[in-house]
């Protein structure tokens, strides 16, 4: 029995003797004057003694005193606060791989499981070389240790579930790819921040590609985008605050964490919302840091004509297009428009001439049509333009005369070729009305009329009879009957533009007048 006791004793003495000279994970962080509170945390859950196994392997990213304190100031707590966190042992092992990693290991976009089984990490190593767990930079990497190694990180990691968890977890594949490649993982897993992401689906990254004629998987790399341009239009798709769907108004205007440019929304009378040119399909997608709304679009940080009217104070023209639901169409940046834009001015002269006021004119039945017959589809600069007809997005012609000056109809340009990233802006003095609802330019014929403008009658040529219509700007009838003598009675009319439509068996005639 005394021989069995010796060779105990050996064992025991020879264990304790191997164990002399090894370095745990533990030993590195509580020899570490920068870490104290992390160590005062493991020595309370217990997990001190997980971090001593000197027969298992660990990368610990470790908090320093500073991380503990900011974190303590963002709750209104202090240390002792933190340390009485009911998931604190949760926090702790979320810092915490079952694995040794050093710095040059981490690979861009790595997620990882830690010890914690809440969430998974995500890596990020920049162009630079800078490695993060998650929003917490690594600031002294490859303390190593025979058990592993500690990476001092300058931030407490939650594991709570971020907007970019939704993304990851909720198939937004090519939205991942894209924050991974523009370095944004670390500002986007902030636990503590507010973020509201209109993240576009696969198929909206895909249509993009699809319009710039590359692969999608070539979208994202430096040949095909700059780091920092792509960084850019991805945080174009971000807010700094939490905006849940029910709060998104109509016609509303919000900076973004892209300076470049706001974003537009729209919120249709059918309820139908979108963003610039991209439509909300999916809302409220809720995480830790913010909320996700879901878009069938890619948005990019252009200047649009609709930014040309809102930053060179075309207040009156930015408000119908809003009134009138067109800004997701004028804010699409891959196709070209030409505008002609009426001043504020004008809109005035217009609501004088119909006596009304601007509310006036926004309560236009036809307003999307008066909108869009100031509309060109294509890039017309002024060296373009041609005496004649030219169609418009209303389906009518305007009129070019560039007899004197340029006339678009009986609108002077007094500014041309204002140039945006999908278009040019001609700007002009006078409010272009289009054929009045009803009227169809294609089938009926122009008549003449006088005097115009009217004081008393309308006369046509001809010797028929017609029943008539005269219809105001507003898009209404205002007067109707049969005609005499080829005249119209117009004294009771108000001063104002309007359009005269002629109808018998034998077809239909229209034209405008104005009444003095």
């Amino acid at each position: 029995m005394k021989h069995f006791k010796h060779i105990f004793s050996a064992i025991a003495i020879f264990l304790a003797t191997s164990a002399i000279g090894q370095t745990t994970v533990m030993d590195i962080i509580s020899g570490s004057p920068d870490h104290s509170s992390l160590r005062a945390a493991l020595f309370q859950e217990g997990l001190n003694t997980v971090l001593s196994d000197a027969s298992a392997e660990f990368t610990v990213f470790a908090p320093t005193n500073a991380s503990f304190d900011a974190l303590a100031d963002a709750l209104g707590t202090d240390l002792n606060g933190i340390l009485a966190l009911p998931n604190l042992s949760d926090v702790l092992t979320y810092h915490v791989i079952g694995a040794a990693v050093p710095a040059a290991d981490v690979t861009n976009g790595a997620i990882v499981d830690a010890v914690s089984t809440t969430n998974t990490l995500k890596l990020t190593k920049t162009s630079t070389g800078s490695v993060y767990a998650n929003q917490a930079m690594v600031v002294g990497a490859d303390l190593t240790a025979d058990n592993g190694v500690v990476h001092s990180v300058d931030a407490v990691l939650l594991p709570y579930e971020t907007v970019v968890d939704v993304a990851i977890d909720n198939g937004f594949n090519a939205l991942a790819t894209a924050v991974i490649a523009a370095e944004l993982m670390p500002a986007l897993t902030e636990p503590l921040a507010e973020y509201t992401v209109f993240a576009p689906t696969d198929q909206a990254f895909q249509n993009l590609a699809d319009i710039v004629g590359i692969p999608l998987e070539d979208l994202f790399t430096p040949e095909a985008i700059a780091p920092e341009e792509l960084a850019q239009v991805l945080i174009y798709h971000v807010l700094g605050s939490e905006v849940l769907a029910a709060d998104v108004t109509n016609g509303a205007i919000i900076n973004s964490l892209s300076q470049i440019n706001d974003l537009k929304l729209t919120v249709k009378n059918s309820g139908e919302a979108f963003v610039n040119q991209a439509q909300i399909t999916a809302t409220d997608i809720m995480s830790a840091n913010g909320v996700v709304h879901v878009l069938d679009g890619v948005l990019l940080p252009n200047e649009t004509v609709v930014d040309v009217a809102i930053d060179n104070g075309f207040s009156t023209l930015a408000t119908a297009v809003i009134t009138a639901e067109l800004m997701p169409a004028l804010t699409d940046p891959f196709v070209f428009y030409t505008v002609f834009a009426p001043t504020n001015d004008a809109f005035d002269a217009l609501a004088e001439a119909l006596d009304t006021d601007l509310a006036g004119i926004l309560a236009l039945p036809n307003l999307a049509d008066v909108l869009l017959y100031h509309v060109v589809a294509g890039e017309v600069e002024s060296t373009d333009l041609v005496n004649g007809p030219v169609p418009t997005l209303n389906g009518s012609d305007i009129s070019v005369d560039l007899t004197s000056g340029v006339m678009i109809n009986d609108a002077t340009v007094t500014t041309a070729d204002v140039f945006s990233d999908n278009g040019v802006v001609h700007i002009i003095d006078g409010v272009l009305l289009p054929p009045s609802a009803g009227i169809n330019e294609a089938t009926d014929a122009i008549v003449n009329v006088y005097p115009n403008p009217a004081v008393n009658t309308v006369k046509f040529d001809g010797n028929e009879s017609y029943n008539y219509t005269i219809v105001n700007a507003l898009g209404q009838v205002v007067s109707e009957g049969t005609t005499s003598n080829q005249r119209v009675a117009v004294s009771n009319l108000k001063n104002g533009m309007y359009t005269l439509q002629l109808n018998n068996e034998n077809g239909s005639l229209t034209s405008k007048f104005f009444k003095n």
